[in-house]
């Protein structure tokens, strides 16, 4: 039976709408089965669409599913914090101790939400990365139509990012990747996507690609970024105590700014967010 479910739409990683990257919250996700999930994720054909259900671990305040138009994800770092923005704002969970916690696929994922969230935002500490040698790393230098500085890598962080770091920002805005190639790639290789980054005079500039889970440009992505942070610091670019902010989404319209802070506890990624759509879902 069809059933009138609460919808949000929030978009992450900007303080101003239409600038970050919007992610579809479905805030009574109880009784849908998967394959609803995935035809609502495929309906919104935005790049996540999450579902919010009641938790079934201890210690977690809500259990979230996470769909790409064509898949269903382990975890996201837009989701994350989009699904935690609608969730607060809707009033289904309610910090402790200054935390909200989160069950999805890679299991409990600790939210830090401040007394001034809706100000100042949240962030979430990245699950625990597994990094690895990318295969073929010629074909991703030529699908991208420039030269890599190091050989890229595979960054799991729930999502198999391969992560590949390019000359400088200005030479991340220019590629034009062949997304066929890095689509059959991924297949091949069951990675998530391929972001690369270049540093700008502010910070690293990020994109990524995840066209064979129907994204073909991703327009500001949590766990992409949590990946080149985690890349970054097994290079020694940066060091415990470090923070910084990564712009990302200007090679598609937006004007995305992630926070990355590592902590003694692990690489911590945040941002704001912002609801643009409060409404009802029939499903």
């Amino acid at each position: 039976m069809m059933a009138q479910r609460r919808i949000h739409t929030v978009d992450v990683f900007t303080s101003a709408p239409f600038l970050g990257n919007p992610v579809a919250v479905i805030l009574d996700g109880e009784g849908l089965s998967t394959e609803a999930m995935q035809a609502i994720a495929s309906w919104t054909n935005l790049s996540e669409t999450t579902f919010v259900l009641p938790a079934s671990r201890e210690g977690a305040d809500y259990h979230l599913r996470i769909f790409t138009p064509r898949a269903e994800l382990p975890f996201a770092g837009h989701p994350t914090i989009g699904s935690a923005h609608a969730i607060l704002e809707a009033g289904l969970a309610v910090p402790k101790d200054g935390h909200i916690v989160q069950q999805c696929g890679v299991g409990l994922v600790e939210i830090a939400v401040p007394a001034n969230w809706q100000e100042h935002g949240l962030s979430f500490r990245l699950p625990d990365a597994n990094v690895s040698e990318a295969p073929e790393p010629q074909l991703l230098a030529s699908a991208l139509g420039a030269p890599l500085l190091a050989p890229p890598q595979i960054v799991d962080v729930g999502p198999r990012w391969v992560i590949a770091e390019l000359a400088d920002g200005d030479a991340v805005a220019a590629i034009v990747p062949d997304l066929a190639v890095l689509a059959d790639y991924d297949r091949r290789h069951c990675t998530t996507g391929l972001t690369v980054f270049g540093m700008g005079s502010n910070g690293p500039i990020v994109r990524s690609f995840a066209p064979a889970d129907g994204i073909a440009e991703d327009p500001v992505c949590g766990s992409g970024n949590g990946a080149v942070a985690a890349y970054r610091l097994m290079h020694g670019q940066v060091a415990a105590g470090d923070a910084y902010v990564a712009a990302q989404g200007m090679s598609v319209g937006r004007n995305g700014r992630v926070t990355i802070r590592y902590a003694a506890d692990g690489i911590h990624v945040g941002g704001r967010a912002v609801t643009c759509v409060e409404g009802v879902l029939t499903a």
